[in-house]
């Protein structure tokens, strides 16, 4: 079932998370949360089928050609997660700061379920701050114990791509602009969440305001 696997792993009372709905329909965006959890690493996610189809990025993705990204498929996530950004309170599953690290929109360069079932899922991203196209590949070799997620995150050759980038000279939140330990000491961002506003201090308005832009932004780019 869709997103049963979501839902199974949180406890709803206790994480500022959204709930597991799947959307009757589905657009074409794509959001990297950077996530410092028990280790750091980015989230992947497309938009597709009413879900995020989601993979863990230890190493965070690159417009490097050269850089093949491990990334790990996880289970899918709702669409209202697209613009989750806060903190996830100790002893819940994920626990830790997560922040909007980039968003925008994803075009498939062909039957985006054809190729993800085959493994070999090609796109093109308009981000602010991942640019051009990509491809997520399936590994086909298995190492002892492995559970068959393992896909590699590959940037493509094209003019978007730059064989000097430095993931750590981008380390801000395209909504809020704020950095990981300056979400972790906001108190608004332990119950700030996509479809539940923050409780209202003069500090969330331009929190609010930042949001309304980002989404503003990227539903001109999803037409």
């Amino acid at each position: 079932m869709p997103l049963q696997e979501y839902k199974r792993k949180r406890r709803f009372d206790e994480t500022p998370e959204p709930p597991p709905k799947v959307e009757a329909k589905t657009g074409r965006r794509f959001v990297v949360q950077k996530h410092r959890a028990s280790h750091l690493h980015y989230d992947f996610r497309l938009e597709m089928e009413g879900v995020l189809k989601s993979w863990a990025v230890p190493k965070g993705p690159s417009l490097n050609p050269a850089d093949k990204r491990l990334a790990m498929m996880v289970e899918d996530h709702p669409v209202s997660y697209f613009h989750f950004e806060g903190v996830i309170p100790p002893g819940n599953y994920g626990a830790g700061t997560v922040m909007v690290w980039d968003t925008g929109s994803w075009e498939p360069l062909g039957d985006a379920a054809a190729m993800l079932k085959k493994g070999d899922l090609k796109f093109r991203l308009h981000g602010d701050k991942l640019k051009g196209e990509f491809v997520l590949a399936h590994m086909r070799s298995r190492r002892p114990g492995s559970k068959g997620t393992e896909w590699l995150l590959i940037k493509k050759r094209d003019n978007a791509a730059n064989p000097g980038y430095d993931i750590d000279k981008y380390d801000y939140s395209v909504l809020t602009k704020r950095s990981l330990d300056e979400i972790a000491n906001d108190e608004g961002s332990a119950e700030w969440e996509s479809n539940r506003k923050a409780k209202r201090t003069k500090k969330n308005d331009w929190l609010d305001e930042s949001v309304a832009k980002a989404k503003k932004k990227s539903s001109r780019r999803a037409r």
